[in-house]
């Protein structure tokens, strides 16, 4: 593709108001000029465009809102009442090809995409420098870090494109565009499904390779090897290789640098920025705040947000009534024990993912039913005052524990179809109407218009959207 969107992707803000681990010349000029004249030079180069990965994945038209959102409002947690117009077109599928909702989280995953190949292909003429050591050891050690990084970045986005824009489950075979390097003028067709995966898969194990498990640090809003492992059991779930999410989550588990968050603590969780569950957040902050665009304002009502987002009153039901989330979830059915502010952390990766994705997996052929039963308990002992274990699990307890857990998250509907399970559509009130089982091809978003527009480019529209 001649990708304009991915030409875009370089033309952003300065990174001086978001990145606060840089040398202060770099962060003064924009990523594409400065990217454009000369590679990176020093780890505070590189580190800077990492962090712009990250920036690009907080916009609020990717994990800031739309994205986590489109995939709630398409599942068996959650319903838009289409307040203030929001995901109007997502929720009734009259989605057409220049909609925002296929234009803005595609922009920003393939945003990640191009500052990821700067970093994986970065080449200076001299040796990297860095200001807080001049041992060539160290600095290899670090830069293949952030190496490392980026390539977990863009497997996620690539991975995320997929699921969304992919034909898999909508009656195709082609997956998403995957570009390894950065060339606004190249012209690049869409891989298929198998060499998306591929190319994923390449991508989650380099970053495995190069980064050093001694060089994990306490800083939650990077990527380090642990919450690495824990996409790939996102992706690897998704997938349908359980032997290979058992084998990751055991290497999680047996990491011990993570747990559970307590009952006491569970409220306060996505405001804290040391919350012991949190693998991974994305920074918000003041100085970062989504305003009105953010999650929380599609989640609460007046004064505070749209309410445009809503708990099916079936899942809000199924909670137990000692259980700490249902004081989160309102008998109006706003979800107010999430996000209530509008410059929190978003929490990418929590380790109560790794433990039910374990969990499923060990429910599945080869597992081992007594530790998907751990898995579970611990969560639900942290969960539901004077809980009492159970003594087995079926896979159904865990899909069910998993829309408690994380609804308004952004898994629904992509768990649904993973599974092969349909997608409902609801009307305004929450109430079920067409249901569109695998194979339907509205369940794939449309390529944007700026895109299959290009001249000349290969990139093909998906079926049932206009150019």
């Amino acid at each position: 593709m001649k990708n304009s969107i991915l030409k875009y992707a370089f033309i952003c803000m300065s990174a001086g108001t978001v990145l606060t681990s840089c040398s202060d010349d770099f962060v003064e000029t924009e990523f594409f000029q400065s990217i454009e004249q000369r590679p990176l030079v020093s780890i505070e180069e590189l580190e800077s465009t990492v962090r712009g990965q990250y920036n690009a994945m907080r916009s609020a038209s990717y994990y800031g809102c739309d994205f986590p959102m489109i995939a709630e409002v398409r599942s068996d947690n959650m319903f838009s009442n289409n307040a203030s117009g929001y995901y109007n077109t997502v929720s009734n599928y009259s989605m057409v090809s220049n909609d925002a909702y296929a234009s803005g989280p595609y922009t920003q995953m393939y945003r990640v995409v191009a500052l990821a190949n700067t970093v994986i292909n970065n080449q200076p003429a001299t040796p990297l420098t860095w200001k807080s050591s001049a041992d060539p050891a160290v600095i290899t050690a670090k830069a293949n870090y952030l190496k490392g990084q980026s390539y977990a970045a863009r497997a996620l986005a690539l991975f995320d494109a997929l699921r969304l824009y992919g034909q898999e489950y909508a009656g195709g075979t082609l997956g998403v565009v995957t570009p390894t390097k950065y060339d606004p003028t190249a012209l690049q067709a869409r891989s298929s499904v198998a060499q998306t995966r591929t190319q994923i898969e390449n991508d989650f194990d380099q970053a495995i390779a190069l980064m050093s498990p001694t060089l994990d640090g306490t800083d939650k809003t990077v990527l380090n090897t642990i919450s690495v492992k824990t996409l790939m059991t996102r992706y690897y779930l998704y997938k349908g290789d359980y032997l290979r999410v058992r084998t990751l989550v055991n290497e999680i588990v047996a990491a011990n640098k993570y747990s559970v968050i307590g009952r006491g603590d569970y409220a306060n969780s996505f405001r804290s920025t040391s919350a012991q569950n949190s693998m991974f957040e994305l920074a918000i902050g003041t100085l970062g705040d989504l305003g009105t665009t953010s999650t929380s304002y599609k989640l609460l009502v007046a004064p505070n947000g749209y309410g445009n987002m809503k708990v099916l009153t079936a899942l809000r039901t199924s909670y137990n009534t000692n259980d700490i989330r249902l004081s989160g979830i309102s008998t109006a059915l706003v979800l107010t024990g999430k996000y209530i502010n509008t410059f929190d952390n978003i929490k990418l990766v929590r380790y109560e993912e790794a433990l039910l994705n374990g969990a499923e997996a060990e429910l599945n052929p080869g597992g081992t039913a007594s530790k998907a039963v751990t898995y579970y308990n611990t969560i639900l002992q942290n969960r539901i005052l004077n809980y009492t274990p159970v003594t087995s699990v079926t896979l159904n307890d865990i899909y069910q524990e998993k829309k408690k857990e994380f609804v308004g998250e952004g898994f629904g509907m992509f768990d649904l179809l993973r599974r092969g399970q349909p997608i409902t559509q609801r009307n305004t009130a929450g109430a079920a109407g067409t249901v569109r089982n695998i194979g339907n091809n509205l369940l794939a978003f449309p390529i944007p218009r700026v895109e299959v527009n290009v001249p000349g480019t290969p990139v093909v529209q998906n079926p049932g959207y206009s150019n």
